[in-house]
């Protein structure tokens, strides 16, 4: 199964959708955000077009989301949110995606799980703690780097980032 893992969305919507456009004609039906949104309109309508399982995260930058109402998310029904970090199961492997680095470096020394997913820096990142691969997508937003996104693919272990023009 194949997976996109994106970041740090700033409310770039025009970059959200062209990685939605990406990630739907990669047929991808699993999708991670790490976090910084910002607008919860920008959300909803970056991903309305997304018809896969979609898991987000929350930064401090998107804290008045943890006050809104759960049926806010009516708009994106097979999503599901987490305050600050998030663990799901994925072919037998154990995923975890958090928006801030010292939590994902924090969950990757805990050697729990095969891949953590991080965001924050907004820089493309991979390391190996351990047994687990701790990695950040980069932004969508394209603030400081160039934006970008990952595909990780479980049933080979290749992990793909892909830029967007």
């Amino acid at each position: 199964m194949r997976l996109a893992i994106i970041s740090d969305t700033h409310d770039n919507l025009p970059n959200l959708k062209k990685a939605i456009d990406l990630i739907k004609k990669e047929k991808i039906k699993i999708l991670l955000h790490c976090g910084d949104i910002f607008r919860l309109d920008t959300l909803k309508e970056g991903l309305k077009s997304f018809q896969g399982k979609i898991y987000i995260i929350f930064s401090e930058a998107d804290a008045d989301f943890s006050r809104i109402p759960e049926d806010s998310f009516e708009d994106l029904p097979k999503s599901k949110v987490f305050e600050k970090s998030g663990q799901i199961k994925i072919d037998g492997e154990k995923i975890a995606f958090c928006h801030f680095p010292e939590i994902g470096r924090d969950l990757a020394n805990s050697q729990k799980y095969d891949l953590v997913f991080y965001g924050h820096t907004h820089k493309p990142w991979e390391e190996k703690i351990g047994k687990t691969r701790l990695v950040n997508p980069g932004n969508i937003a394209g603030l400081f780097f160039r934006p970008s996104f990952a595909i990780y693919d479980t049933k080979t272990d290749k992990l793909e980032l892909k830029i967007l023009n």
